[in-house]
């Protein structure tokens, strides 16, 4: 995807605003807006911008997880499973 292609002025959207979004809606790349000439905001559809917020969760957890390895705080998954053995017979 290139954004170079997908750049128009904020007067382009003001005139343009319902096909700015039915393209959008149906699979169109991202589109930088501009004011005065200089990059102010990225508009994109919803899926897509719930899908980049999924992705940067999953990434962002495993930074914590590769922090956790380098910090030494892991466990072996037996001995973990094992707890949680032990927790769920104690419950019942």
């Amino acid at each position: 995807m290139r954004l170079s292609t997908q750049i128009k002025p904020i007067s382009y959207l003001k005139a343009n605003a319902a096909d700015v979004l039915h393209d959008l809606a149906h699979g169109g790349a991202p589109m930088v807006i501009t004011q005065n000439g200089e990059a102010r905001a990225v508009i994109q559809d919803i899926a897509a911008f719930e899908k980049t917020q999924e992705t940067l969760a999953l990434l962002k957890m495993l930074a914590l997880g590769a922090h956790d390895i380098e910090a030494g705080r892991t466990e072996p998954a037996r001995d973990v499973a094992a707890r949680l053995k032990a927790k769920l017979s104690a419950r019942t």
